[in-house]
């Protein structure tokens, strides 16, 4: 069954007198439990599209089905209650707060959460997560105090706080070397399998969408040939 279903979906941006449009039909399908990685260059839209999938944005026109539920027509107030609920960010830059520690930084997202939890079960839930991600020992520890990788994995534990369905990653090893990159980009591929949580990967990196079960290839807008690539097994 689908948790995404895009059907042409479009997105112009209006500068003055100018329109620029980024997406210019975009139709696509992601099953409940893939992990997909969303390609392309600068400029070909998947950041945008990011955006939409990610409901920080609306689109033009067209439609985004997620989770059975049509949210191309919602307002900035709905879409922000489906995010909560729903999705789960983790970004190239971490977005760590710097004087709080992993912990406190883990638990944030529960604070603007629909579901209210007591202090103990926000802290319960927090370290069970950071435990989950290796990380149980440096529940401590502010940001500056850990590695890059382990930023990343804090900020992986966070994004997992309110049991999103949905998970983006936006070139989540940007900033890590390739021996932290290959760990991370395992772990991934790890709660995608464990937990049955759909992921989709946003990158430029061929290395990144090898760990990925398909490949979508977006480059001017659209998907290219119209259509999305499996990753051969002996690349993953």
């Amino acid at each position: 069954m689908d948790l995404i279903e895009l059907k042409d979906i479009r997105k112009t941006y209006h500068l003055g007198e100018v329109d620029l449009p980024v997406l210019k039909g975009i139709s696509a399908h992601i099953a409940r439990g893939e992990l997909v990685a969303l390609m392309g260059a600068s400029g070909s839209g998947k950041s945008t599209l990011m955006n939409l999938l990610g409901c920080l944005d609306h689109p033009t026109s067209g439609e985004y089905w997620l989770d059975g539920r049509e949210i191309s027509g919602l307002s900035a107030r709905e879409r922000a209650r489906v995010r909560k609920q729903t999705i789960g960010f983790v970004f190239q830059n971490f977005n760590l707060l710097p004087r709080t520690s992993a912990l406190e930084n883990v638990m944030m997202p529960l604070t603007y959460a629909t579901e209210h939890l007591s202090e103990r079960q926000m802290k319960q839930r927090a370290a069970g997560l950071l435990n989950r991600v290796g990380l149980g020992d440096r529940a401590d520890h502010q940001p500056s105090q850990l590695s890059g990788g382990q930023q990343q994995r804090v900020a992986i534990a966070r994004s997992l706080i309110n049991n999103p369905r949905l998970l983006l990653a936006d070139e989540p090893t940007g900033n890590l070397d390739s021996r932290t990159s290959e760990e991370i980009l395992k772990m991934f591929q790890d709660l995608n399998e464990t937990e049955d949580i759909t992921i989709i990967l946003v990158t430029h990196d061929p290395g990144v969408a090898r760990h990925a079960q398909r490949v979508i290839h977006i480059k001017d807008g659209l998907i290219e040939n119209g259509a999305a690539f499996a990753v051969e097994e002996d690349q993953r």
